[in-house]
Formats: C-alpha cells, sequence, structure tokens
C-alpha cells in the first residue's frame, strides 16, 4: 500500500492559488459537508475549539474520499500533542504562534523523525495506514506540510529568520494576535495593521516561501492575494453560519409587525 500524496503541499511550492475555510464546528458531518464543497483544503482547529486527537480523528475519516486536503493546527506548538495528530493521519500542521527561530526549528523537529528530529516512531499507526505502507519513516517527511504561524511583532521582525529555517514549508499570517501584538486589539482593519498584514505578505515571498492567511471579508482577500498569498482562507464555519442564521432571520421579521 502506498501513501497518501500531498498534493497541497505540491501545489503552494509551486504557487498554485488554494482556497480553503476554517473549521472548528466539532461535529463530524460538517467535516464531511465542507470537505464536499470544492474548497482545496480545510483548517481543522484545535487551538480556539474544543477539538481533541479524537476528533481530529473522526474529521480525517469524514474526508476520506474527498479531494479536500486537511490541515490541523495544534493547540501550541507542544511536540507531544503534534506527535499524536501526525500518528492519526494529519498530513498538514499549522503551529501557532511561532515567534522565534528556535520555536521554528523545533517545529521542524517536532515532524521529522531521527536522527534529524524527534517525531516520536510508531509502527502501527493510522499515518502509515496501519503499517502497510512501506518504507514509511524514510518517506514521510516528504508528504508532511508545515506551516508556522506569525502573528506578533516579535515574530514579523525575525520573518526572515524563520522563513530560512530548513523543514518549514510556509508561513501564515494570524490578523488578530498581529492586531493586539500591534496595539491595536480587534481591530485588524486599523491603517498599521493592513500595512503589516500586507508587507508580511510581500516579504513571505520574497524570501521564497508560499504565504497563507484567513478573512472573511472580501476586500481584505483580494489586497492579501495581490501581495502574494498562496493558501487563502474565506471564512470560519461558525462565523459563516451565524451571520447566515442572522441574515435570514433579518428577512423575515417583518411577519411579526
Amino acid at each position: 500500500m502506498d501513501m497518501k500524496t500531498n498534493a497541497f503541499k505540491r501545489a503552494i511550492a509551486a504557487g498554485r492559488q488554494q482556497i480553503g475555510i476554517w473549521h472548528a464546528i466539532r461535529d463530524s458531518a460538517v467535516t464531511e459537508m465542507l470537505g464536499d464543497c470544492g474548497f482545496d483544503w480545510i483548517l481543522i482547529d484545535c487551538e480556539h475549539s474544543p477539538n481533541s486527537e479524537s476528533d481530529v480523528l473522526v474529521k480525517l475519516q469524514a474526508l476520506n474520499g474527498s479531494p479536500t486536503a486537511a490541515m490541523v493546527r495544534p493547540s501550541s506548538l507542544d511536540v507531544a500533542e503534534i506527535k499524536r495528530l501526525l500518528d492519526v493521519g494529519a498530513q498538514n500542521i499549522l503551529v501557532p504562534y511561532v515567534q522565534t527561530v528556535e520555536e521554528a526549528q523545533l517545529a521542524a523537529a517536532s515532524v521529522t523523525y531521527p536522527p534529524e528530529g524527534i517525531r516520536g516512531v510508531s509502527t502501527g499507526s493510522r499515518s502509515s495506514r496501519f503499517g502497510a505502507v512501506p518504507d514509511y519513516f524514510a518517506r514521510a517527511r516528504d508528504e508532511i506540510c508545515l506551516i508556522v504561524q506569525v502573528e506578533t511583532r516579535a515574530a514579523m521582525d525575525r520573518l526572515e529568520e524563520i522563513a530560512a529555517v530548513p523543514g518549514i514549508d510556509g508561513i501564515f499570517i494570524g490578523p488578530a494576535d498581529l492586531a493586539a501584538s500591534l496595539g491595536h486589539p480587534g481591530d485588524i482593519f486599523h491603517p498599521e495593521v493592513q500595512e503589516a498584514i500586507l508587507s508580511c505578505m510581500r516579504r513571505i515571498r520574497a524570501a521564497g516561501k508560499p504565504a497563507g492567511f484567513l478573512s472573511p471579508n472580501q476586500d481584505l482577500l483580494e489586497k492579501v492575494v495581490e501581495a502574494g498569498c498562496v493558501f487563502t482562507a474565506v471564512d470560519v464555519d461558525m462565523g459563516l453560519l451565524r451571520r447566515s442564521a442572522l441574515h435570514r432571520l433579518d428577512i423575515c421579521k417583518g411577519w411579526k409587525s
């Protein structure tokens, strides 16, 4: 049995735009539905939602047969958590809140087997199709895509150094935390924040790495794509559901007058 090819990793390395959606709702039926919508990738979030490794496993199973690539964001730069996510089959990992070269190096080591890295070895995990993939341990890293999330002033100041760390396959700009770090919490549309976001997009691309971003705001998305964003998440499932529900309610409120 062969290992699953990581088409998402190859697409962003080639500079082909990949459109994604953020997935925070725990229900795996939602995962399955989103996987059939036509997005190139879906981010399963464990940082700002109650998803556990067990939830991630069920969600990855729900995406079996879907062309949509799964990316998983652990709760933090936690080597043990990342190991467990990889073992249940995650191939694309987005590590949040990376601020230094040393943290980027640790993230790279956590997705790589020894002797180059520190990923723990399990001979019968889902990632190797329960041991059925020949030479899995020699080939696994080729099909893992590691994205680090830059979302503070300190990280932004070290952007090129972080991008140069071997094993980093892309850099994602987190707008909400970046806005807070720049002194504008809750205001990603402040001119200083907007300029920082667009500058980071250009710097990441100049450093030769794919750049990623998330926003439900179409005007901002158009700007970041123009600035070089390659993997672009266009909404969050929970927010999308709430906005749609409120819109439908507003349309029908006239019945009560």
